[in-house]
């Protein structure tokens, strides 16, 4: 199983930092958003990871090479817990330019040679998941058991509205549709798509398919995905353990009260800060 994380984004809910900082390096904190998803991937156990980045994001290569000179000092030093936090992921990671902004349809593709006919996992940076198993396993176990694409799912989030809403088959398990933002009072059930996805590779046949019929803007997944529904191989899994939104700033906002909180030291802060009034 290989992993790609989609990457390449503007970021113009964050702007102006994201004019020169990546979005998938905004920290929760010190950690980098994109560093929680190369930890889920590998300790999920996957080792080959394609990341599709843009134009102005060669931070994100930087962030995940390794650091010389840091090592040398820090060897020198005997700092070994320093020395840990600078240590690169056990994984082998691969890079490619989206060169234009087309839509997440148009940048799979760029992942089809690195996928080389096997399933693979995508993951959206700006959904972050924090539990046991990890989300991409979690993923993997329902692959297992069926053999199908098997999409990630909020179960009646209360903002669903803003999300990709599925359509179950009789069984409960199998999707046969997807409707994006549906009006209020019109989804088609209580489970929302986010932003983790792990895809059988006859997915590429039907994105190549309709991007020759797309016509203008951007072109999304969402026609591939409803090509294997109609052929029955596309499956859900609700998400189990807690799920961040980094997307747009009043989300990162509580992503990092969330996360802090989840560390004693910073939790004691935010509870001393609160108690003054800030």
């Amino acid at each position: 199983m290989k992993g790609v994380i989609l990457a390449a984004g503007y970021g113009t809910r964050f702007l102006p930092v994201t004019k020169t900082v990546p979005k998938e390096m905004l920290p929760l904190i010190n950690k980098p958003s994109i560093d929680f998803i190369i930890e889920e991937f590998v300790s999920s156990g996957i080792r080959e990871i394609l990341v599709i980045t843009s134009r102005r994001k060669q931070s994100l290569e930087d962030y995940i090479d390794r650091e010389i000179e840091l090592e040398y000092v820090f060897n020198n030093e005997g700092a070994l817990k320093k020395l840990e936090k600078v240590h690169p992921p056990e994984a082998h990671f691969y890079f490619v330019r989206q060169k234009e902004m087309r839509g997440t349809g148009h940048a799979l593709l760029l992942a089809k040679s690195f996928v080389n006919n096997e399933p693979f996992v995508v993951a959206y940076p700006d959904d972050l998941h924090f539990g046991k198993p990890p989300l991409t396993r979690q993923l993997m176990e329902v692959y297992e058991r069926t053999g199908s694409c098997v999409l990630a799912t909020l179960h009646n989030p209360p903002d669903i509205n803003r999300y990709g809403v599925i359509s179950l088959a009789a069984d409960n398990l199998h999707v046969t549709d997807i409707v994006e933002k549906p009006e209020k009072g019109k989804e088609p059930s209580r489970e929302a798509s986010i932003g983790r996805f792990l895809y059988i590779p006859e997915i590429f046949k039907y994105l190549e398919e309709g991007l020759e019929k797309h016509k203008s803007g951007e072109y999304y997944h969402t026609y591939a995905v409803r090509k294997l529904a109609d052929e029955g191989k596309v499956v859900y899994k609700q998400v189990e353990g807690t799920r961040l939104d980094t997307g747009e700033p009043g989300g990162y906002l509580e992503a990092i009260i969330k996360y802090a909180m989840r560390i004693p030291e910073y939790r004691e802060i935010i509870e001393r800060s609160l108690g003054t009034g800030l």
